[in-house]
């Protein structure tokens, strides 16, 4: 299990990666931020990019923030591999 920094962006046009600053990814969603609607929009967005399932990816820290901690279960090189390329 890894841990991972994500600082949410919502409301963009689309859902992306938008780089790293220090040690915590950001991400672009296009969902808003109500009613967990982002949160359902991240852990759907890292399975995508990660091919892991949903199920796997928690959100351990920060439901209601647009900071968030989450627990995946991929080494941290293997995570910052596959946001890199998306």
């Amino acid at each position: 299990m890894s841990k991972l920094s994500i600082r949410v962006i919502p409301n963009a046009s689309k859902n992306e990666v938008a780089g790293k600053e220090g040690g915590t990814w950001k991400i672009r969603l296009a969902a808003p931020p109500v009613d967990g609607k982002a949160n359902e929009a991240l852990v759907e967005f890292l399975s995508d990019v990660l091919d892991v399932p949903k199920s796997a990816i928690e959100i351990v820290r920060g439901h209601a923030s647009k900071q968030k901690i989450l627990e995946v279960p991929m080494a941290t090189q293997d995570i910052e591999a596959a946001l890199s390329r998306d």
